[in-house]
């Protein structure tokens, strides 16, 4: 990206976002969603696969990201909802991937779900993975 592709608004749109993802836990978090099976985890599984951060700490990290508009949330609709499983996943959105890639920040998907399914995962974590 060069300056004068962008006016200075946008520049600074920019600049913004980059700070949000290039944060190392928020940095984190996107490369475990990307590596989920399904690139939809549940703030438990990040939670597992992040054990040095707290659930609060994720949840704020997430929220960032949503707000920079990065990650979005997806909702199971009431009817499709059961009682001891999520409803509520986070991916990636479309114009999240498309900032990713323009600013090589997007890494080799197959690689990344390679190690996520390296992970040793409990009982739980392994019913929410497929929730």
């Amino acid at each position: 990206m060069r300056t004068s592709d962008h006016p200075p608004s946008e520049l600074e749109s920019v600049r913004k976002r980059l700070n949000v993802v290039t944060q190392e836990t928020r940095f984190a978090l996107l490369q475990d969603i990307l590596g989920h099976p399904s690139e939809l985890p549940t703030l438990k599984e990040l939670d597992y696969v992040n054990p040095s951060k707290s659930q609060t700490t994720i949840r704020q990290h997430l929220q960032q990201l949503v707000d920079a508009g990065i990650v979005k949330e997806v909702l199971l609709p009431d009817d499709r909802r059961q009682n001891d499983l999520p409803y509520k996943f986070y991916g990636i959105s479309e114009s999240g991937r498309q900032f990713l890639e323009e600013h090589k920040l997007y890494r080799a998907q197959d690689t990344l779900q390679e190690i996520y399914g390296r992970v040793e995962k409990t009982k739980d974590i392994k019913r929410y993975e497929t929730a």
